[in-house]
């Protein structure tokens, strides 16, 4: 290939030769042939290939923008980090999640995205050829049940013999949902689940009256926590466990193996910018999600509390609690072989030494 030249790089040489010819007519002899080596040699340098510019690139997350998986992509895209990692990412697709963004990450020029776990595992039990390379989210900190503030339901043992909203079967709500009912010992055959289709229409349906409780996330519960009583939080009562990672595709993998490397490194700097800086992301949020600078703050110290996000390093205790929920609602049956599935070496060294897989 053709090296790059730099624009600058012609200039200079330009310069340098016009300086040349009037350092020899001012005054020949042994400073002139210095001076001429010397503006020679830099001409050189400065004729070298220039360095290429990062790649624009487009990722997806999911429920970007209505979530809070996303926020250190905002993070890191807002102040270059992937362009320092080496990687210009200069979009996000988004997607209501689930196999719509698996589908988005493997039409995608790059084929990297944040999924839910669930999703990861759907994806390859079809046989699609993904594989998991970071851990993304590992709080539940931003689920919660709400009830209306004159409800007779106090505890969630009030809540046998009733109906609660979940946004639909075998979604992350209702995992949550019923991983808590098993934590504090209810049988979950005596609480009817109702499919709502969204976090919205479950609240509506609470306000109607057709059902006690409904699963609420963040920053959706903050905005309207003056409407609602909280019931309980998932994070007060279930221990950390991986809930989103990366993935893509196995071939992508083999191919670009640094594009990848510089995408988790980039997304890892968002991370600890986050946590660095939580006034700052939440400043990013608040624009972003057209939120209150209050809402915005609130949810971001919830989730740095928690330690929602992740450097990107696997966890086989959190990866087995997520896989323990999941069974729970059938969507799976088996034991997951998270050897087969997860691929480490795309980490930072110092992020991939603090696994424990």
């Amino acid at each position: 290939m053709k090296p790059l030249y730099s624009i600058a790089g012609f200039a200079g040489i330009a310069s340098i030769t016009r300086i040349n010819c009037i350092i020899r007519m001012i005054r020949p002899g042994r400073f002139a042939r210095l001076a001429s080596l010397s503006l020679l040699a830099l001409a050189a340098a400065l004729a070298l290939p220039a360095p290429r510019m990062a790649r624009a690139e487009e990722i997806s997350v999911t429920q970007w923008g209505s979530s809070l998986y996303g926020l250190p992509y905002a993070v890191a895209m807002e102040r270059g980090l992937f362009r320092k990692a080496g990687v210009d990412i200069t979009g996000i697709l988004s997607s209501g999640g689930g196999g719509t963004t698996v589908r988005n990450i493997l039409a995608s020029k790059t084929p990297y995205g944040e999924v839910a776990v669930a999703a990861a595992l759907a994806a390859a039990r079809q046989g699609l050829d993904i594989v998991i390379v970071n851990v993304g989210t590992r709080s539940v900190a931003e689920a919660s049940m709400v009830t209306l503030p004159d409800s007779p339901v106090k505890t969630l043992a009030d809540l046998v013999g009733k109906k609660v909203a979940i946004t639909s079967p075998k979604s992350v709500s209702e995992m949550l949902f019923l991983m808590v009912l098993r934590e504090k010992g209810i049988d979950a055959a005596k609480v009817t689940r109702v499919a709502s289709g969204g976090y919205v229409n479950g609240m509506t349906m609470l306000e109607q009256g057709a059902v006690a409780g409904a699963v609420a996330i963040e920053p959706l519960s903050i905005v309207r926590k003056s409407q609602y009583r909280t019931l309980y939080r998932a994070g007060d009562v279930l221990k950390p466990m991986t809930t989103s990672v990366g993935i893509t595709t196995r071939a992508f993998a083999q191919s670009h193996p640094d594009t990848l490397r510089a995408i988790i490194a980039g997304r890892r700097a968002g991370v600890d910018a986050t946590y660095a800086d939580p006034a700052g992301a939440a400043k990013l949020l608040a624009a972003q999600f057209k939120l209150s600078p209050e809402v915005a703050r609130e949810a971001v110290d919830n989730m740095v509390k928690s330690h929602m996000w992740s450097q990107g390093q696997f966890d086989r205790a959190e990866l087995g609690r997520v896989a323990s929920g999941l069974k729970l609602i059938g969507e799976i049956k088996e034991d997951v072989d998270w050897a087969k599935l997860v691929d480490s070496r795309f980490l930072p060294a110092d992020v991939r030494a603090k696994g424990q897989l």
